[in-house]
């Protein structure tokens, strides 16, 4: 227990971190919004797995990846593809040309569902897809850069290029990916409908377990010796490779669970909002969720998901009140952040704020002393 105790949770600060972030999650912003409010702020906890994702490749490996948007569109895409053949039943599609096949494919006259849209009858197929399909190819990207020693503001850019490469064929094979439009439309998961208020609750408290869940395998990892690898790889690369390590493998394994982590948040946000569309892939949404990780701080898995929902709300916020103005005052916001928190909202934690509840904490342990005659 103890072991799990450290390991997972982080030990006493990490208890600590956790128990807030869960109480703000599952307590807190249940109880004060009401059920389109907490949607959205379901959307933005989806966002928060990519962001986590950049604070384990970024924060932690060294590598800083302007595509993590990619990831986070295919484990959207995985399970939007089950959940589009569910509503393209016989039944409801009737009224086409050719009934049991998306709609999107039959006003673009395909006449029989593509090999690979298949399987994704499956659940369970779609549900292993949405995390390997996206680990599978950032193991392709990986190997391809880290083993030729790619590294630094190359690897940005070419991860930037393949997210807009990836847009540009998403939006172009229309007849298979929906296009510009996505994939939309989306009503079932094996019956139950995903639209309702009580599935929007259900699936916002999935979506916060799976979140804390994630954080805590990510602090088993780091806790590790591969973790302390990272950290020895990132200050010191050359130094870890002349002690017999091979680095490349090391950024492959995280940039793989970075990916894996986006995709988790990507299938949740297919089924939180009901669709998924190239919006989702290319180099803003990417570089949004390095925004996201910068203002949590790129150290802090935990102001990882602070830094999400802060961006988010005052994104929502501002355009919804300041239509005019609301893309001045989110880069206000940004600039802002950066000048005064350099390390982020987890910065400003460790600064100013640990210290002093250190000192309050330690102020209540102490025992009151009795007075002696």
């Amino acid at each position: 227990m103890q072991a799990f105790y450290k390991k997972f949770v982080g030990g006493r600060s990490g208890a600590i971190e956790l128990a807030i972030l869960s109480a703000l999650i599952f307590v807190l912003l249940p109880a004060t919004l009401d059920i389109f409010r907490l949607n959205l702020v379901g959307k933005y906890l989806t966002y928060a797995f990519a962001a986590v994702s950049l604070v384990m490749v970024w924060g932690y490996g060294g590598v800083l990846s302007l595509g993590q948007g990619v990831f986070f569109g295919l484990g959207g895409y995985c399970m939007a593809m089950f959940l589009k053949l569910e509503a393209s039943d016989s039944i409801s599609t009737m009224h086409q040309t050719t009934p049991g096949i998306p709609d999107f494919m039959d006003w673009n006259q395909i006449t029989k569902l593509p090999a690979f849209w298949v399987p994704f009858h499956s659940l369970t197929f779609a549900l292993i897809a949405a995390l390997v399909v996206p680990a599978a190819f950032a193991y392709v990207i990986g190997a391809t850069m880290f083993k030729r020693r790619v590294s630094g503001v190359y690897f940005s850019i070419i991860t930037q290029a393949v997210a807009a490469i990836l847009t540009i064929l998403v939006v172009g094979q229309q007849g298979w990916t929906g296009g510009i439009n996505g994939i939309t439309d989306l009503k079932t998961m094996h019956g139950w409908d995903i639209n309702t208020n009580s599935a929007k609750y259900i699936l916002y408290y999935v979506n916060g377990f799976l979140l804390v869940g994630v954080i805590m395998v990510c602090r088993y990892v780091l806790s590790s010796k591969l973790g302390r690898l990272l950290l020895a790889m990132r200050d010191r690369e050359d130094r870890v490779r002349f002690s017999g390590y091979d680095v490349a493998n090391f950024k492959i394994f995280v940039f793989c669970l970075g990916a894996a982590i986006s995709a988790i948040g990507g299938a949740m946000f297919t089924l939180q909002v009901g669709f998924m569309s190239p919006s989702f892939i290319g180099i803003v949404p990417s570089i949004e969720m390095v925004i996201f990780a910068a203002i949590g701080g790129r150290m802090s898995l935990v102001g990882a998901v602070y830094g999400t929902l802060l961006v988010n709300y005052g994104k929502t916020t501002f355009s919804e009140n300041f239509p005019s103005l609301w893309l001045l005052l989110m880069g206000a916001m940004f600039i802002g952040v950066v000048l005064l928190f350099p390390n982020g909202l987890a910065g400003l934690y460790e600064t100013i704020l640990k210290s002093r509840v250190e000192r309050i904490r330690v102020r209540f342990a102490r025992k009151p002393t009795g007075q002696h005659a």
